[in-house]
């Protein structure tokens, strides 16, 4: 085990606009790769906000952006790899900001957490490795509960996964999510009940240190901001 991977840093940082989010991610990437900070994971809820990855379509979209604002709901283009995808509230959202050499065997590991995770609170999931990129994610029985995006930079990570807990499902049939005509599901849809959000995170968080052969250490945001301050600045 790595003295960086022993370092793994978990940040809990509440609900977040998507383009905030996406503006930090680029920060923590940028000390990741400077060495500032080991291999970390932010966990978080966005505002509702479709998000349109590389590979996406216009069809994906039926209506016009007018029609979703009409409805709180945001679009934003990343750089991801994937399809259109929606967050909101009810979704953890976790992005790994990590160090790897092999993006695939990354999806992989994150395959493996969600549904690792997803066990915990009785739910029975798979992924669906041998039936193509559009099925990437998680998913039960022929309902998608998690989608996963990544986008690899330099051998660092950004982007990951969203796992639906507790959330409207509604505006998933306003879209074609990644491009598939399937069914959306949830953690407390599949349980019948209501999911203690802070204890699955814990979970997530727990189950991606064990990935990485370490132990989570949970650091504030401030905290956070403060370790990548330092790169910010170009160093003379």
């Amino acid at each position: 085990m790595s003295e960086r991977a022993k370092e793994c840093s978990v940040v809990q940082l509440g609900r977040l606009n998507y383009r905030e989010a996406n503006g930090l991610q680029e920060r923590v990437r940028d000390a990741r790769e400077a060495e500032r900070i080991g291999d970390t994971l932010l966990l978080l809820e966005h505002n509702p906000v479709y998000t349109r990855g590389r590979r996406s379509s216009a069809d994906e979209l039926p209506q016009d952006a007018a029609w979703y604002g009409e409805r709180g709901i945001e679009i934003v283009d990343v750089d991801r790899g994937g399809r259109v995808t929606y967050h909101a509230p009810g979704q953890l959202v976790a992005y790994p900001i990590v160090k790897t050499a092999d993006v695939v065997a990354h999806v992989r590991s994150l395959e493996r957490v969600i549904i690792t995770a997803l066990a915990s609170v009785g739910v029975d999931a798979r992924a669906r490795v041998d039936e193509g990129s559009d099925f990437t994610g998680v998913w039960v029985e022929e309902r998608k509960i998690a989608s996963i995006g990544v986008h690899l930079r330099r051998s660092i990570t950004t982007h990951g996964f969203a796992i639906n807990l507790d959330m409207d499902l509604e505006p998933w049939q306003w879209i074609v999510p990644c491009g598939l005509q399937a069914p959306i599901t949830s953690v407390a849809a599949e349980i019948g009940a209501e999911v203690d959000a802070a204890a699955f995170a814990a979970e997530v968080s727990a189950v991606w240190a064990t990935e990485l052969g370490a132990e989570a250490r949970e650091i504030s945001s401030e905290r956070l901001l403060a370790l990548i301050a330092a790169t910010d600045t170009p160093l003379a």
